[in-house]
């Protein structure tokens, strides 16, 4: 090989040496450096269970996932079709390629989401968002969220209460009466009820300690001598069930027929079934409506906001504050009420 020609070999040694060097430069860069480590592992492997160490719930995890596969799946004009299962075992580095928002990608997703409800498109925004933060992108600053239409909380009146409370004493199902009785004397959520352990009751002290709520925060909640009795009603029938429930399902306090603990789409069934009972539309009962008719109540016995803020595990007192905005029926009830005493 001539001087020349060796020259040249060498000069294209050095060029393919210097791409390399440049390409795995980029690709540590492009990565934020606590997920480096993972470039050439499953994205979608590594985001679930970044998901999970959120203690993100099933619903949400799921919630997402439908989110994020139909914002991977939208092609761009100069790609070829891709299918899911190819696209979830892409490697973090390239996922990270693919799913720059820069691209056009997120405007024709975006496009495809025209016909859902505001709630549902936010829903779906707040999944893309975590993702492209978690795997190194910047969230585009024209992402523009639709505005949500405020609506007051739906609480059952005093007739409805009154026809749900019979529906509960006459209904078969033995959940009945327990966890209508804890969501309307303590307002926690139907989560929190589910996420509920025999250890976590006080009967003592009348309390109950939520642990990993909403925010993954631990709270005290309050309850009175007639929630005591509901859940000692419930317990031989716990002991029962605990008989043919798991090792790690015996420390629920609200465990199914099958021996599992309740989850929140059991809970809604039975709020169903009580709703046909009491003869009240399924659309007005779930264990929402039952957390809203508490604080609706404390706010008509004279509760102050911060009170209810602290008993609700509202994170901000804004949240609270849509209480106040009580119907004219409330207000006649209140008035009339407060004449009487006088």
């Amino acid at each position: 090989m001539g001087r020349n020609a060796k020259e040249v070999y060498s000069g294209v040694i050095e060029n393919i040496k210097e791409k390399r060097s440049l390409e795995f430069d980029d690709k540590i860069r492009i990565l934020p450096s606590r997920i480096q480590r993972l470039s050439d592992f499953c994205w979608y492997e590594c985001w679930i269970q970044q998901l999970k160490s959120e203690k993100k719930s099933e619903h949400t995890i799921r919630s997402y996932v439908t989110s994020i596969k139909g914002y991977a799946k939208t092609k761009l004009p100069n790609e070829d079709e891709k299918g899911w299962s190819h696209i979830k075992n892409m490697t973090v580095n390239e996922f990270y390629s693919i799913s720059k928002p820069d691209n056009g990608r997120i405007d024709g997703w975006l496009n495809s989401l025209g016909e859902l409800k505001p709630t549902t498109i936010n829903a779906r925004i707040a999944a893309i968002s975590h993702l492209l933060k978690w795997i190194g992108h910047n969230i585009p600053d024209w992402i523009i969220r639709p505005s949500r239409n405020k609506s007051l909380p739906r609480t059952l009146g005093k007739k409805e209460l009154n026809r749900l409370k019979r529906a509960i004493l006459e209904s078969e199902d033995p959940l009945a009466y327990p966890v209508s009785t804890i969501l309307l004397d303590t307002g926690i959520r139907v989560s929190e009820l589910c996420g509920l352990d025999i250890d976590d009751i006080d009967k003592e002290d009348l309390s109950a300690l939520i642990i990993g709520g909403k925010g993954e925060k631990d709270r005290t909640v309050l309850f009175t001598n007639s929630t005591v009795d509901a859940i000692e009603s419930w317990e031989p029938i716990r002991e029962n069930r605990i008989s043919r429930s798991n090792s790690d399902q015996q420390r629920a306090l609200f465990i199914s027929r099958r021996g599992k603990r309740i989850n929140p789409r059991s809970i809604q069934k039975l709020m169903d079934s009580l709703a046909d009972l009491a003869e009240i539309p399924r659309a007005r009962l779930s264990p929402h409506t039952l957390r809203h008719t508490f604080a609706t109540g404390l706010l008509e016995r004279g509760a102050d906001l911060v009170t209810i803020q602290r008993l609700l595990g509202h994170s901000s007192i804004a949240t609270t504050r849509v209480y106040l905005e009580i119907g004219d029926q409330t207000l006649r009830e209140i008035y009339h009420r407060a004449q009487n005493i006088n």
